[in-house]
């Protein structure tokens, strides 16, 4: 086999295992972020494995589509089909079409490279026959089954981010109720966040977050009768109108307090839960420049 094409192969082979090495990876980081997926309806990371899958199809099949035109051209068998998975490959597609050569055939005279159409030679001047065999018609639609399953590749790619972008906006995909004994997801952004849990304590300190903003971690309790909630909160910034308020949730029990304007530790009997984890959330709702350190003892 010629190098080049052994290369070219092995370049696609790389790209495709990568591809999906990629999408194990995403998949098991988001599996561990989210307590095992808790939270998320199992549609979303099915629509992102289909967005990713189809993605890599898609340029595939451009990609080798592009090739075929390359070798029918005498351009860079290599070099465009490259370009074409890695600028994305709709841009890539459209930078080839404007940049591939146009197809020649040999004088029949010189052996000049000349246009299919044209009718004389710009070398030698030889007057060349038309032949019908060599007309454009059918090189405009070579390979046209890898073109289709491109298309089609590219249109499952829009259909699953589309309905995977509609249904978080809608949070029907994601679980987004403080109440709940799930993972809670965001669709806001918290700024200057330092968030960690050392020895069984959550320290947060935060500038600033988007209104409803969830921040939360599971903390352990052992003996519901004997141990409590402590909690120190200071909020810097507080005007008329906002809040922080502490949750507390463990299956159907719910508790919540609002710790906005917290002078001194709070501490709360956790007798109405079981032991094992509770989840302890802390909900922003325009308070800025806040620190917090929560534990259970």
């Amino acid at each position: 086999m010629n190098p080049v094409k052994r290369g070219a192969r092995l370049a696609i082979c790389i790209a495709g295992a990568a591809g999906i090495a990629l999408l194990a990876l995403q998949l098991a980081l988001l599996w561990a972020v989210s307590d095992g997926w808790s939270g998320i309806r199992a549609s979303l990371p099915l629509l992102g494995a289909g967005a990713l899958l189809s993605a890599l199809a898609c340029a595939a099949l451009f990609a080798a589509w592009v090739r075929a035109d390359c070798r029918r051209r005498g351009e860079d068998e290599v070099l465009w089909p490259l370009v074409v998975v890695l600028t994305t490959p709709l841009i890539g597609l459209l930078v080839y079409f404007l940049r591939r050569a146009e197809v020649r055939r040999p004088c029949p005279a010189c052996g000049h490279k000349v246009g299919l159409r044209a009718k004389y030679c710009e070398e030698c001047g030889a007057h060349i026959e038309q032949q019908e065999e060599l007309s454009m018609t059918p090189s405009a639609v070579h390979h046209g089954k890898l073109l289709i399953a491109g298309c089609v590749s590219f249109a499952l790619l829009v259909a699953c981010l589309g309905v995977g972008i509609a249904s978080v906006a809608a949070g029907t995909s994601i679980n987004t109720d403080v109440t709940s004994p799930e993972q809670v997801w965001n669709l806001g952004v918290i700024q200057m966040d330092r968030s960690t849990v050392l020895g069984g304590v959550w320290r947060l300190e935060f500038a600033r977050a988007s209104e409803g903003f969830v921040a939360g971690e599971k903390l352990a309790l052992s003996d519901p009768s004997a141990q409590q909630l402590h909690a120190q909160i200071a909020c810097g910034s507080a005007p008329e109108g906002t809040s922080l308020v502490l949750w507390l949730v463990q299956g159907d029990v719910v508790q919540s307090v609002d710790v906005t304007h917290l002078e001194e530790e709070l501490t709360l009997p956790l007798d109405a839960f079981q032991a094992g984890e509770i989840w302890v959330r802390l909900q922003i709702n325009g308070v800025q420049n806040c620190a917090s350190e929560i534990c259970i003892r």
